[in-house]
C-alpha cells in the first residue's frame, strides 16, 4: 500500500519512465497506456484503464463518454497523450477532469518526447 501522492506519483513515474525506456516515443497513446497498465500492475498498484467519467450538471449524472485513461490505486488521475507538442488544451482537460472525478492528484504524461522527463506535469485539485 501506498503511503501518500508524492510517493505514489514517484512510482507512477517510475513506471513510466521503464515503458518508454523500453518502446521509445512515436507509438500510439493506446499502446503506451496498456503497457503502463501492465508496469503499474507489475508494482502491485491498483489501475483503472478508461474509467467513465459522468458529468454531473444542476443535480442530474449525464454520460457524455468521457474516459479517463488511468486511475491507480483510486486516488492519481492520468492523462496520456503521445503527441509532438503540448497544447495548454490538455492542461484544460486534465483539470477539468480532476475537478469533475474529485481525485486531488494528477499526472499528465506525453511519451511522444525524447526524454520522458520533459513530458511530464503533475497537476493537484
Amino acid at each position: 500500500m501506498v503511503g501518500n501522492s508524492d510517493e505514489l506519483t514517484h512510482q507512477i513515474i517510475g513506471a513510466a519512465i521503464e515503458v518508454h525506456k523500453a518502446l521509445g516515443p512515436g507509438l500510439l497513446e493506446s499502446v503506451y497506456e496498456v503497457c503502463l497498465a501492465h508496469e503499474l500492475s507489475l508494482r502491485d498498484l491498483q489501475v483503472e484503464r478508461q474509467k467513465p467519467l459522468p458529468v454531473q450538471y444542476r443535480g442530474i449524472e449525464f454520460e457524455c463518454g468521457y474516459r479517463l485513461d488511468l486511475v491507480v490505486a483510486e486516488s492519481v488521475l492520468i492523462e496520456l497523450k503521445a503527441v509532438e507538442k503540448m497544447s495548454n488544451l490538455f492542461d484544460a482537460q486534465i483539470i477539468s477532469y480532476l475537478k469533475l472525478s474529485g481525485y486531488k492528484t494528477g499526472l499528465l504524461i506525453n511519451f511522444n518526447v525524447p526524454y520522458l522527463t520533459n513530458g511530464i506535469k503533475r497537476f493537484a485539485n
